[in-house]
Formats: C-alpha cells, structure tokens, sequence
C-alpha cells in the first residue's frame, strides 16, 4: 500500500511526455564520439518550463529562442550506460511532466565502417519510378499528392520494397552501391517524388515505406557485400516542413527578408573579386520558391544537421552520403558539418555534388585540394563529381573526327588536369543521372557509342555510377520534355507492365546487348584492383582513337577506345612504355586472345580491354 502512495504521489508530480509533440533526436547512442548531443523539444509554450534530467546525466546548455514552443538541450552523453534518461519539466503553480530518453547500444565496430571506393560500382536510382512492389502504400492519408502514374511528373508508385526485392538484378548486373535520390518525406502537392524538398528528415516518406523498411534495406544490401549511400541535403528543406510552418528562430533559414532565389553562382564561393550581394545571393538564395535555403551558420540549425546525418547512419546501417547542391551551402558551416561526421566515421565516404565545368573550381570542394589551399579553405569533404569528364562524354562520341579539342582529346585533357586534384580515386565518374540528359538520348539510341562511354568510364580512374536503366537503353530529352521524360518507369516494375527488363527473356535483343555488355564489363571491374587503384598513363589521342594503361605492381589493363568510324591500326612501338614489354592479352570484351607484337587493328566505333599477360 505505502508504494503504491508514493507511485501516486509520484504521477501527481510528472506526467510522462504531455505537452511534448516532438523530440529530435528520438534517440542516441551512448557510446558515440558526438557525446555532446543538442535534444529539441518541441510542443506548446515548452519554453516556460525549467528543466532538469538525472544526477548522472550532465545538462551543459538550455537554449530557449523566441519561439516558446521550441527548447534546445544540451545533454553529455559521454560515459552514460545504454538505458532511459528521464529528463524532466517543471513550473511553479503547475503540474510537471518528465520525458524517457532512450541511449542505445552500438553495434560493435560502427565508427570503424567502410565507405564506399574506387573498388565499388554505384547503381543510382530514383526509387518512385524504379520498382512498386506493395501498391498498399502508393498514396498515403497524411500526405498530399497522391500517386497517379498517368502524370510524368506525378508519383508512380515506387518503393523501398521495389528496391528489395530487385537487389538479386543489381548484384548480377555487377553493381556493388546503391545510390538512392532521397527518401525522406516530401508532402509537396505536386511533384513531390523527387523528394528533395523534404518536410520531415527523421521520417521515410510512408510513400516508399517505412524506416525499419530502409534499414532492411542496408541489411539486405550488406548479405550481398552491397552498400548504400544516402542522398543527403544540407543546403535546403521543403516549404512544407513542419519546422519552416513554425521556424524555432527567425535567422533557421536565411530571409531577405522572405523569399529571395540564388543566383546559382557558385564561383562566387572563392572568387577574389567577387562582391558581397552575389556572394550572399548564391549562399542564401532559396534554390527555389519551394526550398527555404537553410542557415548553416545559426549553431543550433549545423547541430541539427550533423545530428540526423549521424543518426541515419547509426540508426540505418550507411556507408556513404552523396550530398545534394554541396557547393551552394554556408563554406564554414557545410566544411564543420562534413569534418564532424568524418570524425565520428574516419572511413565514411562523402560525395559533394559540385556541378561546376572547371577542374580546378571542382577541386577547390575536395579535401586537402590544392585549390582549396589558397584561401585556406579545407572541405573535409573526401569525393567530388567529376562534372567536366561527364561534360566532355555528352558530346565527344558524337565527334568522329578529331580536331584539336574535339572527339577523343576531350578525354585525354580531362585527366591531363589531375593534377589539381587531391585524390584521383575518390572522383564520382559517370555519364549521366537524374539531372542529365539521358546518355542514350545523346548519341540517338545508339549502342555502339553507349559502350564506348561506358568503356570509359568503367576502366579510368575513380568510381564510377552509373544511372538506372541506361543499362538497357533507356532514353529520355529532357530540354524537350523535362525532367520526368529521364525518369521514366522501369519496365517491369510494375504490375501489369507490357514488359518485364529485369529478365533476360523480359528484354529486346538490343536492351540484351546494352545489358550484356555492362554486365560483362561491371563485374569484370569488380575483381580487378589494378582498374581500383592502378595508376592511370594516357597518350595524346590519334585518328580519334584514345589508349591507356591502367598499371600496378603486379597487373596491367590497356583499354583502346576507336571513336573513329573507319577501323584503325595501332603501332604498337608507340605504347612499349604502357606494355611494359607484355607480348600477349585478352581482350575481356571479344574474350579474343591476342598478340601483342608490331600492330594491333580496332574495327570502327569500338573498345578493347585487354588483360595483359
């Protein structure tokens, strides 16, 4: 009877979590190097209370703004056992409540997880159009737009468990990482699937599933030696975020005051004459009218930001972030957030998307760039997109004659500017993706040319993605019909669909040859380190024919791309330097055995890698 008093007198005192909508984190780990966590607690008039947590649980910060519905607390998770923590809000003359906050245990070796690399070939998809595999969940009641597949901008229905249960396609294809445009809720009204105009970034959008489904994913990923990486976006969220509709503080997203678009110019960045309206235009103008550019440099808004990155990784099981419009953040701010998390996972890979057309401002945003170097500037930021190589492929297989910067020397002056790279091997190579044109559009549905692209960017240095569907010959114009038109359906992914591509008997006898042959070359790359991390020696390009050598120790490949329509013969004194005194090797495309003594002849519009003996 006496503990039953004292359970009533202590409910009388603390009601467990009312008044308290939301909490962000929902939880932590308690053995994580980011001890130091910021709780948001938010819910109605929460800033009048006091707050205090347990003896063993240090408070070193409460930060109340001018939004009453909003406190900040700052709680030292260092030394904390897995448990509950209840943290607890009083007030004179009223009732207080208490909220448990869960720490969990770690997974054993979490901090010492493996990003993706250079051994790794990346598969990017856009889930809404890549596969639908439970029609339950196409529309959700909490959410605006509503999936109706007959509207190319609209939803279609795709999801994670699409994504699931197509993972035996990708590991035989010879894909080894997954790239996912994001996830993350988006109730936009209307062309809401891209989702990078997010309105909850602790929530899957219930469109695609749910988290514990994501997760699944990463698991499933992980039994078949696959990673996943997360499209993350710092620089912006979605006008309809629960946050934007009641902003913690006026400065957690940047006014003008209101609304104001970027100029998009991100040279702006580290441009020594630049004035300071461009600059503030490009770093906190709104990416659109629906994106409120988010304030990196408010410390409350980077905790928040670095917090949900850490704990998707935790929580899902991640091995990379690619990040969204990298460029276009607050340069301290985005620099502070990606040092943190590499921190907290010193062999994470992250990768900026910078979508410039100039090696050396693509440079400035990789870690320790020489560029970078000049303004004192350092990104942390371990990967960059090689935008001037894919620039240089939506053309120069359309060019069958060389001329002094045409056809295949395009490629060959590409890699001549590495030199203002940091590191080589973490440059994200690739031929187009859901921003792009269609690679398949560009040379005109032709596969010939699709496999000379791939060739090289299967065989040069860095990792290489490639775009769902190009694989089997997907096209799509996107300046004739927007942006839907390169994100189309995946045949087969739907019930019901004319034609399945996922199968063998399921496609055309030309998807077979666009998919047969980078099957063929993918899971070749997927066993050869010396096309991982071999050094890379290139010769000037002639009659439009490109050769290099990729070398180590131990193993050498010379890939040989004719892009001329006439079939060439190669003196092969000129590349005794790359053979290293190798007389012999196979073609791994023809799987020709060849001799490898005076010349060599390439039929037109063709590629060879050859496997040196």
């Amino acid at each position: 009877m006496k503990k039953f008093f004292f359970l009533l007198l202590f409910l009388g005192s603390f009601s467990i979590n009312a008044q308290i909508e939301k909490v962000e984190p929902p939880f932590w780990w308690s053995d994580m190097n980011y001890s130091e966590v910021q709780l948001m607690f938010y819910g109605k008039n929460l800033a009048e209370y006091d707050i205090s947590a347990p003896k063993e649980m240090i408070i070193s910060n409460v930060r109340k703004t001018e939004n009453p519905n909003y406190v900040f607390v700052t709680v030292q998770t260092e030394d904390l056992e897995p448990g509950n923590y209840d943290i607890r809000f009083s007030k004179k003359g009223k009732k207080g409540f208490s909220y448990s906050y869960e720490l969990k245990k770690r997974e054993p070796g979490s901090a010492m997880r493996e990003g993706f690399d250079a051994s790794d070939a990346i598969y990017l998809i856009m889930p809404d159009r890549f596969a639908n595999a439970d029609p339950s969940n196409d529309s959700h009641p909490e959410l605006q737009e509503k999936a109706d597949r007959s509207k190319p901008g609209g939803r279609h229905g795709g999801d994670i468990e699409g994504i699931i249960q197509n993972l035996d396609y990708l590991e035989d294809l010879g894909v080894t990482a997954l790239w996912s445009t994001p996830l993350l809720e988006d109730d936009d009204k209307a062309y809401s699937y891209h989702t990078y105009a997010q309105s909850d970034v602790y929530r899957i959008d219930p469109r695609y599933g749910t988290n514990e489904d994501y997760k699944r994913l990463a698991t499933e990923m992980e039994k078949r030696d696959m990673k996943l990486i997360m499209d993350y976006v710092t620089n912006h969220w979605g006008s309809e975020h629960w946050m934007i509709k009641d902003l913690p503080t006026y400065d957690w997203v940047h006014q003008f005051p209101g609304y104001k678009n970027s100029n998009y110019r991100m040279t702006t960045q580290f441009d020594p004459h630049r004035s300071g309206i461009d600059t503030r235009l490009n770093e906190d103008g709104w990416f659109v009218s629906t994106m409120p550019d988010l304030n990196q440099s408010n410390p409350l808004v980077l905790n928040y930001l670095i917090q949900n990155a850490i704990w998707w990784i935790e929580y899902s099981g991640l091995d990379g972030f690619r990040v969204d419009t990298y460029s276009y953040n607050d340069k301290d701010g985005i620099s502070r957030w990606t040092k943190a998390i590499m921190d907290e996972y010193p062999y994470f890979n992250i990768v900026g998307e910078v979508w410039m057309h100039d090696q050396a401002q693509i440079s400035y945003w990789q870690k320790d760039s020489p560029i970078g170097a000049i303004q004192s500037y350092n990104t942390h930021l371990p990967s960059v997109m090689d935008f001037t190589l894919h620039d240089a492929l939506m053309v120069m297989f359309n060019e069958d004659e060389q001329h002094w910067d045409q056809g295949m020397v395009r490629a060959y002056e590409n890699f001549a500017n590495d030199f203002l790279y940091a590191d080589i091997y973490n440059l994200l190579v690739f031929a187009g993706n859901h921003d792009t044109n269609r690679i398949n559009e560009q040379y005109d549905g032709d596969v010939e040319k699709y496999k000379l692209a791939l060739t090289l960017v299967l065989t040069t240095r860095g990792i290489p993605q490639l775009y769902y569907g190009d694989e089997i010959g997907m096209r799509g114009d996107k300046p004739a019909k927007g942006d839907a038109d390169i994100r189309r359906d995946f045949p087969g992914g739907w019930a019901g669909d004319e034609q399945n591509a996922f199968t063998e008997a399921g496609r055309t006898e030309m998807q077979n040859d666009y998919h047969s042959f980078t099957k063929k070359l993918l899971n070749y790359r997927k066993n050869s380190e010396v096309l991982h991390y071999g050094k890379l020696l290139q010769y000037i390009p002639e009659n439009n024919v490109y050769v290099y050598f990729r070398y180590n120790d131990s193993e050498r490949v010379m890939v040989v791309i004719n892009n001329n329509p006439e079939a060439q013969t190669l003196n092969l004194e000129r590349f005794s330097e790359g053979l290293g005194g190798a007389t012999a090797g196979r073609d791994i495309i023809s799987e020709e055995q060849l001799t490898l003594s005076d010349t060599l002849e390439i039929s037109g519009k063709t590629s060879m890698v050859i496997e040196l003996n």
